[in-house]
């Protein structure tokens, strides 16, 4: 999910009034009512193709491409803009780049409900991804701008339970719509519903959004960017069909682009008056060992939930509304820890993480247990118990890494270190969807790909503990009231 606190390229400010007159408190919280509406969409799409690649590849063709596809390319899309996005609204205008943002993503959501072939639906689903990091940070910057303090701390205490219901509901919906076939339209009403709700979300932005104008003194780096997107896009591409289709010349030749756009990327950092990140950010110890055991983990875990939900169609032969009431355990142990770890960062710390990779050994450990004892010869009520033990594992750690992660920065540094974690949170996605999903693919028979699946899952998260011991041992005081966006982001 993409929805986190931090993303403008600005730490986050006192209100100030925006030009014209200020919002009324009922405008307000009918501004909060959008914002919300927005995110919501963004988590619900990027949560959606779990329950639908199976159907939405029979239906179009594509095999195990598209499905490793549909999650990535709007997950990496979304990485690689995010950092950017926020910047741009500073300079354009917030209230601009929201309705290009909400217009942009309905828009390609309708081309993705349309989609008559795999290479058209994947284009639609990184446009979607782009279009919707213009979208989320804009929400978050118009709000810190309009909403005094008070008013603030209350929106973002709202965040994190109404963003766990569309976590939990966005899914689960799709899995009823498909096993529907509203209409003769099968899974394609997923996706059609978004141009409703996004001509709704346009029509209200037009109308009560504050105007704000554009600073133009604000630079974005486009030639970073730029760097980071090849990047990126090089290593994926190549991975995936390195993976898939064997290490020819053009997987080979992906991956040495991406890395040799990494190194200029990095150079470009060091060298250019506005990097997307801050070197200083890189050259802090706690922060990048953050990144990267967040890389890591949010990889790994989510390729896990996709290939759950593979092996749940595909080996127990679960259809799309049962699979998405068999992942439902998963989602509600997330909201569960990540409820209770709000309250519990201040005083575990960075031991918080340490819990919830355990449990998520555990539970991932109790789930290889029953695959290799019991083979596809299982049911959904099996798997419950474990996969509500990883969810609370999961739990433990979405935000938390993060947030322990800006223990030692300089508060200057916020926006610019928030912004870059919001974006490996994303492109984490993008990468563990099409790596894990790769390993489950071209493993042989279910029982024995989800057994390999499970084992690269637990030994990458076993790999992150070490880590551990080099980030911060505490969250900064001052972001724990606005945190909770960031805790169930999925």
């Amino acid at each position: 999910m993409s929805a986190t606190t931090g993303t403008t390229g600005t730490p986050p400010a006192p209100a100030q009034p925006s030009e014209g007159a200020a919002p009324s408190r009922i405008a307000m919280w009918l501004i909060l009512g959008l914002v919300l509406v927005a995110d919501a969409l963004d988590m619900i799409d990027s949560t959606v193709t779990n329950i639908a690649a199976p159907t939405i590849e029979h239906d179009l063709g594509g095999g195990e491409s598209l499905i490793k596809w549909l999650g990535s390319a709007y997950a990496l899309s979304m990485g690689v803009l995010l950092v950017i996005g926020g910047r741009l609204g500073d300079k354009f205008g917030q209230r601009r780049l929201f309705l290009i943002g909400m217009t942009g993503f309905t828009l390609a959501s309708a081309v993705c409900g349309l989609s008559p072939d795999p290479a058209l639906m994947i284009v639609a689903r990184a446009v979607q991804g782009a279009f919707g990091a213009l979208l989320i940070p804009q929400g978050m910057a118009i709000m810190t701008k309009a909403f005094p303090r008070d008013m603030l701390r209350k929106a973002f205490s709202l965040f994190g339970p109404l963003l766990g219901v569309a976590t939990v509901g966005g899914p689960i919906l799709a899995g009823f719509v498909i096993d529907a076939d509203i209409a003769n339209l099968s899974w394609r009403p997923v996706f059609l519903v978004n141009i409703l709700l996004g001509t709704v979300g346009v029509a209200m932005a037009a109308r009560m959004l504050p105007r704000t104008g554009p600073d133009t003194s604000v630079t974005v780096d486009g030639t970073g960017a730029a760097l980071l997107g090849v990047t990126m896009f090089g290593l994926l591409y190549g991975l995936i069909e390195g993976s898939g289709s064997g290490w020819g010349p053009v997987p080979v030749v992906s991956l040495v682009v991406g890395a040799a756009f990494f190194v200029l990327f990095a150079r470009r950092q060091k060298t250019a008056a506005n990097p997307l990140i801050k070197p200083s950010l890189l050259q802090n110890r706690g922060f990048t060992s953050g990144l990267i055991v967040g890389l890591l983990y949010f990889a790994v875990t989510s390729g896990l939930v996709y290939v759950l939900s593979l092996f749940m169609q595909q080996a127990l032969r679960s259809s799309p509304g049962d699979t998405a009431l068999g992942l439902l355990p998963l989602t509600i142990g997330i909201i569960i820890s990540a409820g209770a770890g709000m309250a519990l960062i201040k005083r575990l710390g960075r031991t918080l993480i340490l819990i919830g990779m355990i449990i998520t050994l555990a539970g991932g450990g109790w789930l290889l247990a029953l695959v290799v004892t019991h083979g596809t010869d299982l049911t959904l009520w099996t798997l419950t118990p474990p996969t509500l033990v990883t969810g609370m594992g999961m739990g433990a750690c979405f935000g938390t890494i993060f947030d322990i992660a800006l223990g030692t920065i300089d508060p200057d540094e916020a926006g610019s270190a928030s912004g870059s974690l919001s974006a490996v949170q994303q492109i984490a996605a993008g990468i563990g969807s099409a790596t894990v999903t790769t390993v489950y693919f071209h493993s042989g028979a279910p029982a024995h790909a989800m057994t390999i699946s499970l084992v690269t899952v637990l030994a990458v998260t076993a790999a992150c503990l070490p880590a551990l011991l080099l980030m911060p041992r505490h969250a900064p005081e001052e972001r724990h009231d606005e945190s909770d966006e960031q805790a169930v982001h999925v």
